[in-house]
């Protein structure tokens, strides 16, 4: 299972002070030296990776590059003129902390856009809920991988196996008995497990990402079929005590 690094979270901290320090190219490099691959997401309002780090990105790095965006004619033509070697389309809502769910796999402009890409030797792949009938969706749209979004799962460890229950980050909809939360994360787990068999019958790469960290990352890096793990936040905040290289081990030696 190979491991994407995003690095977002360094162009958030260099975006806070309006200065190139932490150097988004630097930590590039570290990553491009421990992890498999460079997952960046430039987001319609620019409000962290901007197009020159693509760019540079690109240019410097001999490590694959995946670009997250959505729906979005700019970012589109951006990447049909860079070449990343994946475009991962993804839902985006410009109130959003972070990507809340998968993708609308019936937006209008959305099988255009796949070939559009896919014609210029672009790999295309699609952040979806860990659905079947989205799954199925993603192969009859000509996506090459599906990236399952692993955010309730997520969720539903941490309030199950961590102290967030009575933190300010608590989720009132998780606020329910214990013996619920672990049907429920038991039935999200099999539902990621289902996905990624079927994904992977229908022909298509299977990814995974979304709120995975240290703690919870082993029970999804166990489902075979899931090829690539694509982690950010949980790997940069870890790398602010240990520094980014250690971090990246110490995940890629879960995930493995």
């Amino acid at each position: 299972m190979l491991l994407g690094v995003n690095i977002d979270h360094i162009a958030i901290l260099r975006q806070a002070r309006m200065v190139n320090d932490p150097d988004l190219l630097e930590a590039a490099f570290i990553v491009a030296k421990f992890g498999d691959q460079i997952t960046l997401h430039i987001r319609e309002d620019r409000r962290h990776a901007q197009d020159f780090d693509l760019k540079n990105l690109i240019h410097f790095c001999k490590s694959p590059i995946n670009l997250e965006c959505a729906i979005n004619e700019e970012i589109l033509n951006l990447a049909l003129k860079l070449k990343p070697s994946r475009v991962t389309l993804v839902p985006e809502k410009r109130e959003e902390l972070t990507t809340e769910g998968g993708l609308n796999l019936n937006h209008p402009d959305l099988k255009k856009s796949i070939q559009r890409l896919k014609n210029e030797n672009i790999e295309v792949s699609l952040f979806i809920n860990p659905k079947l009938n989205d799954v199925e969706k993603s192969y009859e749209l000509n996506a090459d991988f599906v990236e399952l979004h692993t955010g309730l799962y997520a969720n539903l460890h941490n309030a199950l196996f961590t102290n967030i229950s009575h933190t300010a980050f608590a989720l009132k909809e998780l606020q329910i008995d214990r013996k619920k939360l672990q049907i429920h994360l038991e039935e999200e787990l099999e539902e990621l497990k289902l996905c990624a068999k079927k994904g992977v019958e229908l022909g298509l790469k299977v990814a995974a990402g979304h709120g995975l960290n240290y703690k919870n990352v082993q029970e999804i890096a166990k489902i075979n079929e899931i090829c690539e793990l694509n982690i950010g936040q949980s790997i940069i905040a870890r790398s602010v005590f240990v520094g980014l290289k250690k971090a990246i081990l110490e995940m890629k030696a879960l995930v493995q």
